[in-house]
């Protein structure tokens, strides 16, 4: 066996058909590194039995940290049967020795590979029986198992939020939580009108992005350009007229319900259970009154700066292996109460399923179900639309330059 640099095209063949694919590790994503000035650069690897043929690939993501060593990162983890410990243990070795000797001081790896499958209240559906094995073999190659986290690990999320295009849209909607339905509702009578950009113009998004991206506009641009037809981007653009219009509706509707509700509570035959009952319903409705009202006064504001519409949220989709997804989102946290990335996912989920896509990926959540933590908010927003969720093995690293890096980390 022999590990050795290999062309983007031998692996882009091999990674296509491994079971454990994905599109971090395609030449697609390479290719972003690739072509701009960031902070990682691109190598290919590929892993060679006796008889000449390729058993394992990966694209490493490295960049020169201390002292000219590199600091690498397999994205989604080396493509390699992981159950084979005799083979991953005459790779390992192999592997490290030829790391260290290109100038690799640390490792890596996050592998694709499914511990749980759960649903959206955090309830085992199904169970990898190979998980542990896996775990256990690439732990006795030496590497240091820092996965198992609730929350968020250093490079990718562990669990992900999957929505199964299995039924028609209407009947999906149906399983969705009662707060998203409404929130979904609303955002479409709010006046949001959810388009595809034929053009991809990734800049209107960015400055949804910005704030809490660490990546430069470049990488956006390159990531569009590297994916092409494989990649959408989705805007949510707030029809400032019609957004006027409802908020006017709602409002006095909503008054008209007010009034209706302030008249029952006068009527002197109801008994205290029904007063009270009639009381709270008032209650809550003073609140959608004041809500709806400063809705109106600032939607009246709005068309006067905005007579053509506003860009109010957008999300980037990565189609791969007949999946989409989503890769990051941002929206105008000004509108955030007419719930347009609620909408621009509702979307997906009616344009996904009539290209027959098997699920869409809502990216990262995390891992506790039941307590309040501080991405509560994250969770709600995609578990309420009832996905299964995935858990992933986990996060491992390996030292390859013990001393270098005993001095990088006295130091960093």
């Amino acid at each position: 066996m022999k590990v050795n640099f290999i062309s983007e095209d031998i692996f882009e063949e091999f990674a296509k058909n491994h079971r454990y694919r994905n599109f971090y590790q395609t030449k697609e994503y390479g290719n972003i590194f690739k072509n701009i000035n960031f902070n990682y650069q691109v190598a290919y690897i590929g892993i060679i039995n006796d008889e000449q043929k390729l058993i394992g690939a990966s694209l490493i993501l490295y960049k020169k940290e201390f002292m000219s060593k590199k600091i690498a990162y397999a994205p989604r983890g080396i493509l390699i049967n992981y159950e084979n410990y005799d083979n991953i243990k005459e790779m390992s070795k192999k592997l490290y020795k030829f790391l260290s000797k290109q100038g690799f001081m640390t490792l890596t790896i996050d592998p694709y590979i499914p511990l749980s499958v759960r649903d959206a209240s955090g309830n085992i559906i199904n169970y990898n029986q190979s998980s542990t094995e896996i775990i256990d073999n690439i732990k006795k190659i030496g590497f240091n198992y820092v996965g198992k986290n609730l929350f968020f690990e250093t490079e990718k999320p562990r669990w992900e939020a999957l929505i199964i295009l299995n039924k028609n849209p209407n009947n999906l909607f149906s399983n969705f939580d009662k707060m998203t339905r409404r929130k979904i509702r609303k955002a479409s009578n709010s006046g949001i009108n959810i388009y595809k950009d034929k053009e991809k113009n990734i800049t209107k998004l960015y400055n949804l992005l910005s704030k809490k991206s660490a990546r430069p506009l470049s990488f956006y641009k390159e990531l569009i350009d590297s994916f092409k037809d494989n990649i959408d981007i989705y805007y949510a653009k707030l029809d400032t007229e019609e957004y006027l219009i409802k908020s006017r509706k709602m409002y006095e509707k909503e008054v008209d319900y007010n009034n209706m509700l302030a008249d029952q509570i006068q009527d002197i035959s109801l008994d205290e259970k029904e007063r009270q009952l009639i009381l709270n319903k008032k209650l809550e409705s003073d609140k959608l009154v004041t809500s709806y009202k400063d809705s109106m006064i600032s939607s009246t504001n709005l068309i006067k700066d905005n007579p053509e519409g506003i860009i109010i949220a957008g999300a980037i989709v990565i189609k791969y292996d007949n999946a989409a997804f989503i890769y990051e989102e941002g929206r105008n946290d000004n509108y955030s109460n007419i719930y347009p990335l609620h909408l621009i996912k509702w979307q997906m989920i009616n344009d996904y399923f009539e290209q027959k896509f098997k699920y869409i990926n809502l990216n990262g959540i995390a891992g506790e179900f039941e307590n309040k933590h501080e991405f509560s908010g994250l969770n709600e927003i995609k578990l309420g639309f009832n996905p299964i969720v995935t858990e992933y093995i986990g996060e491992f690293n390996i030292v390859l330059d013990k001393i270098t890096n005993k001095i990088y980390e006295s130091l960093k």
